[in-house]
């Protein structure tokens, strides 16, 4: 266990040194830092998934009768492998002012910023709670942080704003794209090759989806971004993955598509894939099943990351831009939690320390000086519950 007192930099190297990676548990980073808080007299409550070896943390601070400010943030980092790394990924590395490390800007930064002032935050005289949470799995679709955020206001208090502190180099992010994950999955009829009249083709029945596909990336470019305010400028559509067929002399009984859209706030998704499915079944189908009745072509989401939609004059965006000395917001092209803090009915902005390009790279690290701009965000965050 840590001494008394102890700095960010120190809190984040336990924090690196834990590989949570997502395929990984993160039951010892969260035990590390439920251990902290019970030093500092401050219980927690632990929110497991359904397979019992991860789970996210949440804690308050202060009085536990009203609505307070959630600092939120997730443990788990992307892979490592195959990545040409220059130092030990988790070990924290200091270099200058920057500190190397997998997950030092993506997001370990702002947890150990926070609980580098636990101290601060329990001695200080709250009259407004601080609520903590650190969740798992962001980097698998934002899913982890799900159960946790469906019982705020059950049987956990619900914030009243919430800061998402994923890094934006401590500028104040109002909105982003929504993320969601499809797989497509063809199933037609296998054939010798030299007899493709017997089969039906996975492979080609699967070039034609992406053909539509790619329809629908040139039409939402055409649409464009009315707020002006993205980059890319429009919602998207992409194919990321394809797998299919056995050998070179089998014609392909399956074939497996992943794509996924990322859609400005208010893009209807559900209308998108409505009609893909459509085309699909009017098009594309009875093509197979010309010669293989029991063939099928099936949709699923594999993830679904919501929009974070603008809110101006919420609490959470009043608040960050006072305390962030700004006067206006950003947006930013990457997924988040906050979209699901917002579903949930709470005001929520993304602001925390680090540059989102330093994240998901080789010797991926964080600048002391962005670690410094976090900690004097939080104690002014301090400094208004007080109040």
């Amino acid at each position: 266990m840590l001494e008394a007192r102890t700095s960010t930099e120190e809190i984040l190297a336990h924090l690196v040194a834990f590989d949570t990676t997502s395929r990984n548990s993160n039951l010892p980073l969260i035990g590390f830092v439920r251990d902290y808080l019970e030093a500092y007299g401050v219980a927690s409550t632990l929110i497991p998934n359904e397979e019992g070896n991860k789970a996210s943390l949440f804690a308050t601070i202060g009085p536990s009768d009203r609505s307070g400010i959630c600092l939120s943030g997730h443990s788990d980092v992307v892979p490592v492998d195959g990545q040409p790394w220059t130092t030990d990924p988790f070990t924290l590395t200091p270099k200058g002012e920057r500190l190397y490390g997998r997950g030092s800007c993506d997001m370990k930064g702002f947890v150990a910023a926070c609980l580098a002032l636990v101290p601060d935050m329990v001695a200080a005289k709250l009259a407004t709670p601080l609520h903590l949470i650190v969740s798992y799995d962001e980097e698998l679709g934002c899913t982890g942080v799900v159960p946790a955020v469906r019982r705020l206001g059950v049987d956990l208090p619900k914030p009243r704003a919430c800061i998402v502190g994923e890094p934006t180099l401590m500028k104040v992010v109002d909105a982003h794209k929504s993320g969601i994950g499809y797989v497509t999955t063809v199933t037609g009829r296998e054939a010798h090759s030299s007899m493709p009249q017997l089969g039906a083709n996975a492979i080609f029945a699967a070039a034609e989806l992406i053909g539509e596909l790619d329809r629908y990336r040139a039409e939402l470019i055409e649409l464009g971004d009315p707020s002006g305010r993205f980059s890319p400028a429009s919602s998207t559509v992409q194919v990321v993955m394809i797998d299919g067929g056995t050998a070179s002399n089998i014609v392909p009984r399956e074939c497996k598509v992943r794509w996924n859209v990322r859609g400005l706030p208010g893009f209807d998704e559900d209308a998108l894939v409505a009609r893909f499915m459509a085309f699909a079944n009017a098009t594309v189908l009875p093509k197979l099943r010309a010669t293989a009745p029991e063939a099928s072509i099936v949709t699923d989401f594999t993830y679904k990351v919501p929009p974070l939609a603008p809110e101006p004059g919420s609490e959470a965006e009043t608040l960050a831009l006072r305390l962030a000395g700004q006067n206006q917001t950003y947006t930013v092209a990457y997924g988040t939690e906050g979209g699901h803090f917002q579903a949930q009915g709470i005001p929520t902005v993304v602001c925390g320390p680090g540059s989102i390009d330093q994240a998901h790279k080789p010797d991926e690290f964080i600048d002391v000086a962005q670690l410094r701009a976090c900690e004097r965000f939080l104690k002014g965050v301090i400094v208004e519950c007080e109040g």
